[in-house]
Formats: structure tokens, sequence, C-alpha cells
């Protein structure tokens, strides 16, 4: 990426701005209130000038842990489900007041990876946002950890920041960091290291530079943030990793001064349902190909028909999205089945035409047809 494509993705007017823990809390105590009113000022400022912004806030554990006395985030679910609790209010309320000062309304957006793994719930969400974001109403959003639990959550903020850009086709993901950016080393232990001001989230040689979390009051690190880069690429959305704490930084990034990395998307923006199926972390199942399947899905992204299918893995309703699979294990592409798992069984490794013989009804002749399906590799 050049200065130019940098000058170019900063006059895009729609952007999700992510504020990590690290920023947002006094070291385990309490919110950083100077430093939100300072992010808020300049988030009015963009808004009044025409730029819609969606704000992905973490912070509500950090506050929580706060409120309740504790210097050390716990471990324990039910414990951490309670800081949030306690802390979602005082975090929402501190926005809400620093917003009102410039007659901005906010309004409290809780998401769960559920609500984007079902396409109705996905669908509300996306028109919910956009219905705010065109009455000049910024959301705040933040996982819904008083509810959430490992096996239905994103993980971490960056990921659920990348996927409301992929949510609302945002043209800009900014994440503010505690880092100025993404190092060739780690710069705590290397004082050569440099920053990387402008590089393709889908580098490869990016993957060695960016290394695991070092705090306790978030969950994130720079691997995340570079993984969350590369999701929000699948909808053309490029990504800025930058300081937070440095100064004016919103202004400064927006007036052009080169603060930070920024991650180009290299592809052009999928399709809106083609999207939502890349970024789904929860699938029902799995079909595995046989070797010439996976060959049309990875070069031509066909249709995938019963014939190239070898096995049925899972259990899964009709309509339910799939994982393809070669025989090696490795995924090829992602889409909506035609069939449940068990009517799947039947007709895999036959013809289309058998399949009202097979089934006794005439259903679709394909597993999954190519515009329910998104290619992965």
């Amino acid at each position: 990426m050049t200065d130019q494509g940098r000058a170019s993705l900063l006059r895009g007017r729609r952007w999700v701005i992510k504020i990590g823990s690290a920023l947002l809390t006094n070291n385990g105590k309490g919110l950083h209130r100077e430093a939100m009113q300072a992010w808020v000022e300049q988030m009015a400022e963009l808004a009044q000038a025409g730029y819609q912004i969606v704000l992905v806030s973490s912070g509500a554990v950090a506050a929580g842990m706060g409120a309740l006395g504790w210097t050390k985030r716990p471990t324990a679910i039910n414990e951490l489900q309670a800081a949030a609790a306690v802390g979602q209010m005082g975090l929402i309320h501190s926005y809400e007041m620093m917003f009102k000062s410039y007659d901005i309304h906010t309004a409290q957006v809780l998401l769960i990876n559920d609500d984007l793994a079902s396409r109705p719930r996905y669908l509300n969400a996306r028109s919910t946002l956009n219905t705010l974001i065109d009455h000049k109403v910024i959301p705040i959003v933040n996982e819904n950890d008083t509810v959430a639990t490992d096996e239905i959550r994103f993980g971490d903020n960056d990921t659920l920041a990348a996927m409301v850009a992929n949510l609302i086709d945002a043209d800009g993901l900014i994440i503010m960091t505690d880092q100025l950016g993404l190092f060739d080393a780690d710069p705590r232990n290397n004082p050569e290291a440099t920053l990387i001001s402008n590089a393709f989230a889908d580098d490869a040689a990016l993957d060695g530079m960016a290394g695991e979390s070092k705090g306790e009051l978030g969950r994130g690190g720079m691997y995340t943030k570079l993984r969350a880069a590369r999701l929000a690429s699948r909808s053309g959305t490029s990504t800025i990793i930058v300081g937070g704490s440095q100064p004016n930084v919103l202004r400064r990034l927006f007036a052009g001064e080169q603060l930070g990395t920024c991650l180009e998307a290299r592809q052009q923006p999928l399709a809106a349902r083609k999207q939502w199926l890349a970024g789904l972390l929860n699938v029902s199942g799995t079909l595995v190909l046989d070797d010439g399947a996976a060959r049309v899905l990875h070069g031509h992204g066909r249709s995938l028909l019963p014939v190239g299918v070898a096995d049925v893995i899972g259990e899964f309703e009709r309509g339910a999205v799939v994982e393809c699979r070669d025989q090696n294990g490795i995924l090829i592409a992602r889409g909506l089945s035609n069939y449940s798992a068990g009517d799947a069984r039947k007709i895999v490794r036959h013809s289309s035409a058998d399949i009202l013989g097979i089934l006794g009804y005439q259903g679709e002749p394909e597993l999954i047809h190519r515009d329910n399906m998104v290619v992965m590799v």
C-alpha cells in the first residue's frame, strides 16, 4: 500500500472505531474518563463533518473490576459476566453524557456470535445499525459478555469490530491500542524494531511480526488485530492500527498524518451474503469433498453437486451453514445446504438426476448453490 492509498482510504465516510481495554482503564482502577472525553470530542467533530461513526468499545469487564474493587481479572465465567454487567452500566452512561454535550445521540448495541451466525438476526443487526447511522446516532457496540459463553463469543473485540465493519460495509476500521502500530519486531524487546506504516492485510510476511497479548485487562494482542484486519478486508474494508493514547490521534489521522499501521484490503468487496458466510465463526456441519469437487470449487467456484461429496459430518437442517473440506481436512468453502444432514447422506455420491428416486421428492440439483457459497482459499 502507498501513502496515496492511505489518503484515498481516509476520504471514506463510514468508519468503525474500536477502543481497547488497556486505553479505557487506569490499570484496573476504573474508566479513564479524561481519555474518553478526548476521543469523544474528536469523534463528535468527525460526525459533525459528515462521517458516519460506529464505536466498538471494550472496557466493560475492566470497568466492573474497578467498581467492585477487584485488582486482578477473574477467570471464572460467572465473575467475568458479573463484572461486565456492572461495568457496562458505567461505560455506556459515560459515553452517553459525553456525546450528549455535542448534541449527539448514542445507542447501546450488545452482540454475541449467534447474532451474526443466524441469517435473520444478522440482517436484523445490519438493519438496526444502518437505521441508527441514518438518524445520525452513534452506535456503541460491545460483546454481550453478561450472557456470552466461550462457545458463542467472538473471543475479542478486535474480531467483533471487524465483523461490525463487514456488517455495515464500512470504508475503514480504526483499531486504537496501547501500541503505536504493527512493528517488524517486538518493540518492547528490540530497540531496532521499525513501525510498518503501510502494507496489505493479506501479506503473509506480517504473520511473524505479531505477538501474543501481554496485558491482563484485555483478551487481544497484535495478532488478533492482524487477524481482524484480514477479516475486515473480506468486505473491502481497510484497517488502521494506531496508538490511541497519542494526543489528537483521530484529528491527526484524518488530517493525513502518517500514524500507525494501515493494512489495505487487496480484494474487491464480497456480496453481502458472502460476507456473512465468510465471517461466520460457527458452522453446523461438514461436507467432505472428493478430489474432483475440491478442484472445481477451488478453481472455479461452481455449485456443489451431491456426486462430488464423499461424506457428511454432523447433524444440521436444510438452510444451515456448512463447511466444505477436502479429504485432507483443508477448508475449501462455506455455504448454505439445500438438504438436511440426513437427506444429504442419502444422496451423496449420486447424480442429481437420482434425487427424486432416492428421497421421494425432487429437491434442488445442488447440495450448495454457488450463489450461497463463498470459497475460502
